[in-house]
């Protein structure tokens, strides 16, 4: 009677201490979900905010060039100084600056998307066929 008591206590203690760590599990492996996410979020967000940079530069550019092409007509028609010049070296530079900030953003946002916890999903994979596993005889 007496070992029949202590292996339901040995039981009923190996059962607490098996749910205690599976639930110490689960909260690690939300944990790492949530880290995860909020990584890929983060390079979306920089991604979306340097594109934003990147298109700013690129409408700049087009005021500047468009400005630049009316100082050209304007000495086409009426020859003097050549002021012109000086606002496509400007727009130049800085369609040289968008594009670069537009490949920036598009690293960025490659790198961070899907938002997906695909590290939580791999380990909550690999606990799951570890728990499922046949024990050895």
């Amino acid at each position: 009677m007496a070992t029949e008591t202590n292996e339901s206590a040995s039981i009923a203690q190996a059962i607490a201490e098996v749910s205690e760590r599976a639930t110490t599990i689960v909260r690690e492996e939300i944990e790492l979900a949530k880290a995860e996410i909020t990584a890929k979020l983060v390079k979306i967000v920089t991604g979306m905010i340097v594109a934003l940079v990147a298109a700013m530069f690129l409408i700049a550019a087009l005021l500047f060039a468009l400005h630049g092409l009316a100082w050209l007509a304007w000495y086409e028609l009426f020859p003097r100084n050549q002021i012109f010049w000086g606002y496509f070296v400007v727009a130049g530079g800085l369609i040289l600056l968008g594009g670069l900030a537009g490949f920036a953003a598009a690293f960025a946002l490659r790198r961070g998307t899907p938002p997906t916890p695909t590290m939580a999903i791999d380990e909550a994979r690999k606990i799951k066929e570890t728990v499922s596993k046949e024990p050895k005889s």
